[in-house]
């Protein structure tokens, strides 16, 4: 927290270029994909789906292929290069960026089971927030979070920001920095943690009854075996993924009682907080993300600033934007429909202006640092920046 977010991504920067495996004279790895596999919208398995069609043609890929430098003005050279069947794309720019927006909105829709929706969206905190899916894992699933790793670094490398929202919690798994049980709890699931704050701030067991029967009422809590009639928790709580699980060995059959209500408070967010951190999905996460640039990096950087760095600002920046304009031959910002162009783009909801930015360079989401001085047009601009505003073509009206 002591550097500098500027000087930190200028290490990184030259770390990452020093760190470059793929040279000039290697062609770049190219894979096919099939539009049609995922036609309607719909995508009817998994396997269609773009992620999965680019994890098993990369598989056989060696990651030093994937390893490039970073774009400094000009072309930028990307991981590898795209085909898509039966269409003619010109330049190799405008593919990539929309396969790594199309795989960002597999990743968050039910076609892919990575990412699950963090439960306290449900009750409109943290709304569209994932997180890794906290499940034991098959030997493919660990290839999809590996590769899923690798196309952070190659989000990195290509400096174009992921339209993807996680939870600080992943950020922070991510960087190596522990979560808290209080405030990551909360963000994540904030139903239960309000369920375990009710037994810790419990001061007499007439409270603890009455707990239990409020719980019984929402089907959660069966009868005591002692007293038929008055109702008690057992020793098991729901995960994530929705299955009854047991706190303790043989939890089913422990009740919840005055003695024991802290532990069981206890062990419920301990699993709530084992879920968040998913060792084994983020152990393949880390070793994909490792493949592709060196993990040391992360120890500098914060959660937050591992985000910006990976998925850059949910929200675009008009005054950023303009400085980054070049008008061509015969334009000028004062003329009449370009003032027009800017005032309707200051009209514009932040959604609505995504899809303008999704429009006219094929990403949603737009770096917000650039190395050019501050939009100057002698200086190397990055892609996607300058924005261009050109002339109409051929003379046929205003």
């Amino acid at each position: 927290g002591l550097i500098f977010y500027d000087t930190k991504v200028t290490v990184m920067n030259r770390v990452l270029n020093a760190t470059v495996q793929r040279t000039a004279d290697h062609a770049a790895p190219e894979i096919t994909l099939d539009p049609l596999e995922i036609v309607g919208g719909e995508i009817r398995s998994c396997e269609n789906s773009y992620f999965c069609q680019a994890a098993r043609q990369l598989g056989c890929v060696p990651s030093s292929q994937l390893c490039v430098k970073l774009a400094s003005g000009g072309d930028p050279t990307y991981a590898f290069n795209i085909r898509f069947t039966g269409e003619e794309v010109h330049g190799t720019s405008g593919s990539f960026r929309h396969f790594l927006w199309q795989v960002c909105k597999e990743l968050q829709s039910s076609s892919l089971s990575l990412l699950l929706l963090c439960p306290s969206s449900a009750v409109n905190k943290n709304k569209g927030k994932y997180i890794l899916t906290p499940s034991p894992i098959t030997y493919a699933e660990e290839q999809l979070f590996h590769f899923f790793g690798q196309l952070l670094g190659i989000a990195i490398r290509a400096d174009v920001p992921l339209p993807l929202d996680l939870l600080p919690s992943f950020w922070k798994t991510l960087v190596g920095e522990p979560l808290d049980p209080d405030v990551d709890l909360q963000e994540a699931d904030i139903l239960t943690y309000n369920y375990v704050k009710k037994f810790e701030n419990i001061s007499d067991e007439t409270e603890l009854e009455a707990l239990c029967a409020e719980i019984a009422s929402q089907h959660l809590a069966m009868e005591s075996p002692d007293c038929p009639n008055k109702p008690c928790c057992k020793f098991t709580y729901l995960s994530l993924t929705g299955e009854e699980v047991e706190l303790c060995p043989r939890g089913r059959h422990i009740p919840v009682g005055w003695e024991n209500k802290d532990v069981y408070a206890a062990a419920i967010r301990s699993l709530r907080m084992r879920e968040l951190q998913t060792p084994e999905c983020m152990t393949a996460v880390r070793a994909g993300l490792g493949s592709i640039i060196p993990l040391q990096l992360l120890t500098t950087l914060t959660p937050l600033e591992m985000e910006l760095r990976t998925c850059g600002l949910p929200y675009i920046n008009l005054e950023f934007l303009k400085a980054h304009t070049m008008y061509q031959v015969g334009l000028m910002e004062t003329d009449q429909h370009i003032e027009f162009f800017w005032s309707a783009l200051e009209m514009f909801t932040q959604e609505e202006l995504c899809k303008f930015i999704k429009f006219a360079c094929n990403q949603e989401r737009i770096p917000f640092t650039c190395p050019c001085k501050d939009g100057g047009p002698d200086t190397a601009h990055v892609p996607p920046y300058p924005m261009k505003i050109a002339p109409p073509d051929g003379a046929a009206g205003t």
